[in-house]
């Protein structure tokens, strides 16, 4: 039977990025990493799961010694996408639409 552990150390460090990486910026100016493997390694700092419970702006993440904000992690993650203007608000959804009423129809009818 293998120590599954044994090879920890071996790894990429995909699957230990803070052991590697400071902050969503050393992630992206590492030239050795494809976009899918940052894309990755943002996407799982960014999920709930490393939230501070009482400050869900902040992530916490283990192997690092400081917290890191949602926001530079978003911010990350759309230049990835190529979108450079971070300051922006996000841009809304689709087109709004009017539901119509089932009585309107009923109603014009009637008239």
């Amino acid at each position: 039977m293998t120590n599954t552990n044994a090879n920890a150390q071996s790894l990429h460090p995909i699957f230990h990025p803070a052991a590697h990486y400071d902050s969503p910026r050393s992630v992206l100016n590492d030239n050795e990493l494809s976009t899918p493997e940052k894309r990755i390694i943002l996407s799982s700092w960014a999920s709930d799961m490393y939230a501070v419970e009482s400050c869900p702006w902040l992530r916490k993440i283990p192997g690092m010694s400081h917290t890191v904000r949602l926001a530079d992690i978003l911010a990350a993650l759309r230049k990835l996408d190529g979108d450079n203007d971070n300051d922006d608000p996000p841009r809304g959804g689709g087109v709004p639409m009017r539901l119509r009423r089932p009585w309107a129809a009923a109603e014009r009818r009637a008239a």
